[in-house]
């Protein structure tokens, strides 16, 4: 008999209740019939997807911040040449 195939939504069901909901390994294994060998695998793979989302995350952020300082000095220039307009009249 080959090993069965659980979903991807499964396994992160599993695991959350395991990291979110704070039920213990042994428990969540004997519940759902999955060894706890592959609850642990599974709560190792999913910890690395959620590390590479966290380093998309602060990316986003730093771009974020960059594109405020960039648009504050769009402004400030802009409204430097409208003053500088007005003057040169």
């Amino acid at each position: 008999m080959g090993k069965p195939n659980f979903s991807d939504e499964f396994k992160r069901d599993a695991v959350a209740q395991i990291t979110e909901r704070g039920y213990p390994v042994a428990e969540v294994s004997e519940r759902l019939g999955v060894s706890q060998h592959s609850l642990y695998a599974w709560k190792r793979q999913l910890a690395k997807v959620v590390s590479g989302d966290a380093s998309k995350d602060a990316e986003i952020r730093q771009l974020k911040r960059e594109l405020a300082r960039v648009t504050e000095e769009r402004d400030i220039l802009k409204k430097a040449t409208a003053y500088f307009a007005r003057d040169a009249k």
